[in-house]
Order: structure tokens, then C-alpha cells, then sequence
């Protein structure tokens, strides 16, 4: 029997859960299983940004429509099928992922907020989102933050310094627009790509640089 190996996304408090929406579709439709913990706080910045309540009870259901708005908040956008994608509650520290034996490929958390930043780095597994981070960090294996704050202070950079001299890839949420971009949607995956370039996963969610002006996209 094959032994499921999800990445483990991780959603915190910062503005950007349409970034986290094009993650998880990125890693869908590249076949990925996703282990997903929902923060306390982005369920507050989720309700804001979409209008969507993310209930423990009724996840499933709250997810599938949330992966369907795109960056506009326009619902009924994207198709995906979200079979394959188990949530666990932030406050779960028994959860399957706060433990070194759990088979995960890595972990992604889309956004990152600063104080979710701070959480990992000092090691405070204040939660479970925190916890697996720390997990994934202590097990060498791929941690991709993309932080979604600015300005920054000198205290939330020392901190990402110290997330990447323990192997994270520091990842700002930064679109390009070198790829074309016409509406707010191509921005937020290139931003989504570039966290599953870092991750390994193979997709199609943005026009890559070819060396030369007025490139074509890739395919």
C-alpha cells in the first residue's frame, strides 16, 4: 500500500488567503496530497477577505468553496477537487503533524504573518501550525514562508535570518510583472508559482523569464 506523503500549507493571520487558495489549487492539480491547518487568526482575515467562515465542522465544504473565488472574490472561477486534502484544527497539538514520524513532504505557509514568523523562529509551538513548522524544520526538510507584511522591522528580519540558517526558504510575497500580468489573478500565481518552484512542484501558473524580451509563455 503507498504511504500518503502530503506538504503540509499552513494558513496564518497576514492579508493574501488568495495566495493560499492558489497554493493548495497549484498543488491539487499537480496531484499533491495536502495536510491543511487553518490559523485562529486567518479564519478572521479569510472572513474578510471573502466572506467565507471556515468552520472545523463543516471544512470540507468551506474549503471547496473558497478554492473556487479567485483574487477577485468572485466565486464559481476555479474547478478542483479536494478529496485528497485533510484538515486538522489549529489547536490539535495531538494532530499528525506536530509529531517527526508523520510522512509529509514538507510544509508551506501562505501567508505568513509576522507574528507567525516570530512564532516558528523562536521555536514557541504555540499552535499547530507553529508546531509542524518547528517539526518540519527539525527534520531537514523543505519549509517554504512566504511572508506577506510590510515594512519590516529589524526584529521580524533577524528572524527570518534565523529561518533561513535553519533551512527555510524566505519567500516574500512579491508579485513580477515581467510575465504579463493583465488582471489581479496573474499576480497572485505568479507569487503561488514561485512557492511551488521553491517546493518542487511543477505547474503552470505563470509566464517564466526566457532570457529575452517578449518571450512567449512556456509550456
Amino acid at each position: 500500500m503507498k504511504c500518503r506523503r502530503p506538504w503540509i500549507v499552513g494558513v496564518s493571520g497576514a492579508s493574501g488567503t488568495p495566495y493560499a487558495a492558489a497554493v493548495l489549487r497549484g498543488l491539487l492539480t499537480a496531484g499533491e496530497s495536502v495536510d491543511l491547518v487553518v490559523s485562529r487568526a486567518s479564519r478572521l482575515t479569510l472572513l474578510d477577505e471573502t466572506g467565507i467562515a471556515f468552520r472545523d465542522a463543516h471544512w470540507r465544504e468551506d474549503l471547496r468553496e473558497w478554492l473556487t473565488r479567485g483574487a477577485d472574490g468572485k466565486p464559481g472561477t476555479f474547478r478542483v477537487d479536494v478529496d485528497d486534502v485533510r484538515h486538522w484544527a489549529a489547536g490539535d497539538l495531538a494532530a499528525g503533524p506536530s509529531s517527526g514520524s508523520y510522512p509529509v513532504k514538507g510544509m508551506l505557509i501562505v501567508p505568513a504573518s509576522t507574528a507567525c514568523v516570530a512564532g516558528v523562529a523562536l521555536g514557541l509551538s504555540k499552535d499547530l501550525l507553529q508546531r509542524a513548522a518547528s517539526v518540519t524544520l527539525k527534520e531537514r526538510r523543505k519549509l517554504v514562508v512566504a511572508i506577506r507584511e510590510t515594512p519590516l522591522n529589524g526584529q521580524t528580519l533577524r528572524h527570518l535570518v534565523t529561518l533561513d540558517e535553519a533551512g527555510a526558504v524566505v519567500l516574500p510575497a512579491s508579485p513580477a510583472f515581467y510575465a504579463g500580468a493583465t488582471h489581479i489573478q496573474d499576480l497572485v500565481d505568479f507569487v503561488a508559482g514561485r512557492v511551488l518552484d521553491a517546493a518542487g512542484v511543477p505547474h503552470q501558473l505563470y509566464r517564466r523569464w526566457e532570457g529575452e524580451l517578449g518571450g512567449s509563455r512556456s509550456d
